[in-house]
């Protein structure tokens, strides 16, 4: 026997209803195997016969229930799970990292403990992870090593649960003024093929600073190296001077350009806030786009990535001690979620991206 049906498929931004003849089933509602393109699809069927009131109401309750587990199924599903990796506290435990699947509610994994400890450099420190997936289908993981020291960290995975051994590279050896290495992040060029690695370094002399008494005579620039292997680097050459200290670099594409969200870092007059700089290659020049995008609070640690299309802008509002987010369909009109957004008690400087489903379900897997 067929009666008339009507299939809801829910992937993970639209729905579609369709209408089939299928046999009869033994109850009104039931979730079937999806299509190859769908998340889930949930079976509504109406019996003719059966349309007294009571009938109606109840499969309208059974009904809801099943969209709202559907739904939940569909956003589980995904094809990608947004990943935020960070450090806590002094970062000595090293590496953490928590999940999302839209952007604001994020869940720390492997209860919040650490997925990998430092173990280079005197100070044996992993602040200000930078995490990527590589070309080679690697993750490409650096970080700051230590307040003081002329390198940074460097180590890779397959899976973001075993780690190579970890390196130290000097980036900054040759320049004997150089005072720090912070805040390094990767960012690939796929016309090149090559990795670029960024930071923030003072050099004794060079860009000397307004106030050498507050800010400890700290004046930054960005400096860079490219690779493709991450065995071979090139110099390390000046990537952004805006003519003021500016720190915590994080570099996306946009387009055909790339786009720059970066910290100015100047104390008097007081700005402490992120800002943009674009260029059309990914080693430069960057030219400052606008003001700041961030509001009456000092922020720091900018990290970025698309949602659908939505850009999810993080920081660290570091003096009021948690997250702020802001979001934007054209890095021009930003909105502040930070009330939204819920991290990981105690979450510090760190970067998003993004992961299979699969290898997601194996970090959710580690205890």
């Amino acid at each position: 026997m067929l009666i008339g049906c009507r299939c809801l498929y829910l992937s993970s931004n639209k729905l579609q209803l369709k209408k089939y003849n299928l046999p009869i089933l033994n109850r009104q509602c039931r979730m079937v195997k999806p299509m190859p393109h769908q998340s889930i699809c949930l079976i509504l069927t109406f019996c003719p016969q059966a349309t007294n009131h009571l009938y109606m109401r109840k499969n309208f309750y059974l009904i809801l229930l099943l969209l709202s587990t559907a739904t939940s199924f569909a956003q589980t599903t995904a094809k990608e799970v947004n990943l935020f990796c960070y450090f806590k506290g002094s970062s000595s435990d090293g590496l953490h990292l928590a999940a999302s699947t839209d952007g604001l509610k994020w869940e720390a994994l492997k209860g919040d403990s650490s997925f990998l400890k430092p173990t280079v450099a005197q100070d044996r420190l992993m602040r200000d992870p930078c995490i990527i997936k590589g070309a080679d289908g690697l993750f490409h993981m650096v970080w700051t090593v230590s307040w003081a020291d002329k390198g940074i960290g460097y180590a890779s995975s397959k899976d973001l649960i075993h780690w190579s051994e970890q390196q130290f590279l000097p980036l900054m050896a040759t320049e004997a003024g150089a005072r720090n290495t912070w805040a390094p992040e990767i960012t690939y060029d796929t016309k090149t093929k090559q990795y670029m690695i960024y930071w923030a370094s003072t050099i004794t002399g060079r860009y000397p600073a307004a106030d050498t008494v507050a800010e400890k005579g700290y004046n930054h620039r960005i400096y860079y190296t490219l690779t493709k292997d991450f065995k071979k680097f090139t110099p390390t050459q000046l990537l952004y001077d805006p003519g003021f200290n500016a720190i915590d670099a994080t570099i996306l594409p946009y387009g055909k350009r790339f786009v720059m969200f970066f910290k100015d870092e100047t104390l008097k007059p007081v700005q402490k806030n992120i800002k943009i700089a674009y260029a059309d290659q990914l080693t430069g020049p960057y030219k400052q786009e606008g003001t700041h995008i961030t509001g009456n609070y000092w922020a720091e640690g900018p990290t970025a990535m698309q949602i659908g299309n939505k850009w999810f802008l993080y920081f660290d509002k570091y003096r009021n001690h948690k997250y702020g987010a802001l979001t934007s369909t054209d890095l021009k009109t930003w909105a502040d979620v930070s009330d939204q957004v819920q991290l990981p008690l105690g979450i510090r400087h760190g970067t998003v991206f993004k992961v299979t489903a699969a290898e997601y379900e194996k970090l959710k897997a580690v205890k």
